[in-house]
């Protein structure tokens, strides 16, 4: 179901997990999402750590995406405790030239390791390609950005290139087709 439809209904739980809430961002956010996208260790891939406006720019750009795509990025939540821990989704993004369907995650430090990117990016490729037309998701990083390559290989993606990038000099590119994905679910079930 389209991120719309669900907000039109009072509800912004989008995906639920084992462990974790995925769902719309609100403006109530800003406070625990500052707090990580502001934090140097977590941002450290990124030309730098956000500010109080760029955060707030952040969800705004994520409930325009919601309006104009039906998705974007979506808050984490650990469904245990209700503590906001991250964002994970798919936002449109030009990569090497081409606009593509990009997911993309940022998690608290302090639930790194956890497997709570691995558990949300997985849930997020599931519902790309259950409810969107495309046939590929990609997702892009910093070269050096290991955690987030190993994050996208776990979800099923392959590296397919890498380019020369102004903003984060190299970056590598990983994806994963419709076809790939099926036969991934399928071979787990």
């Amino acid at each position: 179901m389209n991120i719309n439809e669900l907000i039109k209904r009072g509800e912004r739980r989008v995906i639920e997990t084992s462990r974790l809430i995925i769902r719309a961002y609100t403006q109530d956010d800003f406070e625990e999402l500052y707090e990580i996208l502001s934090d140097e260790e977590t941002m450290q891939h990124y030309p730098a750590p956000f500010d109080k406006e760029r955060t707030k720019r952040w969800i705004d750009w994520n409930l325009a995406n919601y309006q104009r795509d039906g998705f974007g990025l979506w808050a984490i939540i650990l469904k245990e405790t209700g503590e906001f821990i991250g964002d994970c989704g798919v936002t449109m993004q030009t990569i090497d030239g081409d606009y593509v369907p990009e997911i993309g995650y940022h998690i608290n430090k302090n639930y790194w390791k956890q497997g709570y990117a691995k558990e949300a990016a997985s849930a997020v490729r599931d519902w790309f390609f259950v409810h969107t037309h495309y046939d590929t998701i990609y997702s892009y990083m910093k070269y050096t950005n290991v955690a987030s390559y190993q994050t996208a290989l776990a979800i099923g993606m392959t590296k397919i290139k890498e380019y020369s990038d102004p903003i984060n000099t190299v970056s590598s590119v990983y994806a994963i087709s419709r076809s790939q994905w099926q036969k991934l679910i399928n071979t787990n079930d």
